[in-house]
């Protein structure tokens, strides 16, 4: 969506989403990030303080007001699908891939 490189640490946002399973629970985090870019107009450069609980996902974001030209905008995300939805644990990590409908 943007170059997080070049996105300022003005602002910190916190974030949730809850579901059933893991697989649920990614998109309902991503969907979530999503919501908040459009709804805020919120570019988002990172988040910590990750927390993943059984049903329940949260972390704090940190980002800033959305400027499309600065922040080097590609193309606008509507939403992450389950259509080859994968995520797997690997080792002491996790990876993912998701099918992103633009």
């Amino acid at each position: 969506m943007l170059d997080p490189e070049r996105v300022r640490r003005e602002r910190r946002i916190r974030l949730e989403a809850s579901a059933g399973d893991l697989e649920a629970l990614l998109v309902a985090w991503l969907s979530e990030i999503i919501f908040r870019m459009e709804t805020e107009n919120l570019a988002f450069g990172g988040f910590e303080d990750m927390e993943v609980k059984e049903g329940s996902a949260s972390s704090w974001g940190w980002g800033e007001t959305l400027d499309p030209e600065r922040h080097g905008l590609k193309l606008e995300i509507k939403a992450p699908t389950y259509h080859g939805l994968e995520l797997k644990r690997r080792g002491d990590g996790w990876t993912a891939q998701v099918i992103f409908d633009v």
